[in-house]
């Protein structure tokens, strides 16, 4: 109050000027203080329809480039749509790929490869990358998640969690990238968003966000039900290029082996479904999906002598989605 007087004897002129001077400056200062929490509510975005984004051209740093991580969370940068440049150049040394459809890109977003890139097609737990960039973008990693009923509604592939226990987001994070674990899936969106329908709309906001204009997705994990679900080969790399952006995703998609630890204190020694990334030893990881209607698909990704490159493959069979991915990479990388 006494710089409120001091700022006041400035005023010389008549006590009605200064009354006014008075109500002003308490106006003001009253302005600035408030008991209420800052809060941004963005609605979800229309599953269809072309991105409401500029289209800058090739991200800069390129789609590769790691972001640093924070004490406690994962830094995100503000949304840009990833876009990669040209057409994939003709050469006698290209790989036969007999997927329903392919691509291959390289760190800094030229497109190497592509098979029916653009063709709508369902890709089953590829997709838990984005849900795992989600999670990691939205940190608190070392805080807990307790599992309701509804958590563990899914199947065939569940890591068997059990309402009542509770685990760290960044040991559900780990696991359900490393094992694609469709009960940790419903854990982590629930948390995440509230519910699993809450997180549906958050992740196809986070796709429009990535460009992945061509993508809908209609639960957390990739399953055939609800119906409707669809991506490209194109729209997964523009994915993986964000997801090996996140150290924490980068970190778990390169595990091999891990070990996971029930809240009982029971273990269970889980391995990455990626099996090239346990063949060829310049893979650096990604994430796999099957189901009937889908097939066998796989996002991937490699780095040697300085080259990185991220391959999706889309509609394939066992084991030529393994042999027909780490050709792609051999093929990026000049092998």
């Amino acid at each position: 109050m006494s710089g409120l007087r001091s700022i006041l004897s400035s005023f010389p002129a008549a006590p009605p000027v200064r009354a006014v001077a008075l109500l002003v400056l308490t106006l003001v200062i009253a302005g600035c203080r408030t008991n209420e929490k800052a809060s941004l509510t963005t609605p979800p975005q229309a599953p269809t329809g072309a991105s409401s984004y500029p289209t800058p051209g090739i991200v800069s740093p390129a789609p590769f480039s790691p972001v640093a991580s924070g004490s406690g969370s994962v830094y995100a940068p503000q949304p840009i749509p990833i876009t990669f440049s040209g057409t994939a150049p003709s050469s006698p040394n290209q790989p036969n790929i007999t997927a329903k459809a392919a691509f291959l890109v390289d760190g800094n977003g030229r497109v190497l490869f592509e098979k029916n890139a653009d063709t709508r097609l369902p890709t089953a737990s590829t997709q838990k990358l984005l849900l795992g960039l989600m999670v990691a973008e939205k940190g608190s990693l070392d805080g807990t998640v307790t599992v309701t009923e509804s958590d563990t509604w899914a199947e065939p592939t569940v890591m068997g969690l059990k309402p009542g226990e509770t685990y760290t987001r960044h040991e559900l994070l780990k696991a359900v990238l490393i094992r694609s674990c469709n009960d940790i899936a419903r854990t982590l969106a629930r948390d995440h968003s509230g519910s699993e329908s809450a997180f549906v709309a958050n992740l196809n906001q986070r796709a429009r966000q990535l460009g992945m204009d061509s993508s809908y997705f209609t639960n957390s994990n990739g399953l055939p039900s609800p119906s409707g679900q669809y991506s490209t080969a194109r729209d997964l790399a523009k994915m993986g290029a964000a997801a090996l952006r996140n150290p924490v995703v980068r970190d778990a998609i390169g595990t091999k082996v891990h070990v996971f630890r029930f809240a009982n204190g029971s273990t269970k020694t889980i391995y990455n479904t990626n099996l090239v990334l346990k063949n060829f030893p310049y893979c650096t990881g990604a994430k796999t999906g099957y189901t009937n209607a889908a097939g066998r698909c796989l996002v991937s990704s490699a780095t040697a002598n300085g080259k990185s490159v991220i391959a999706v493959v889309l509609g394939s069979t066992s084991p030529t989605v393994w042999v027909e991915s780490e050709a792609l990479l051999r093929y990026g990388l000049g092998m």
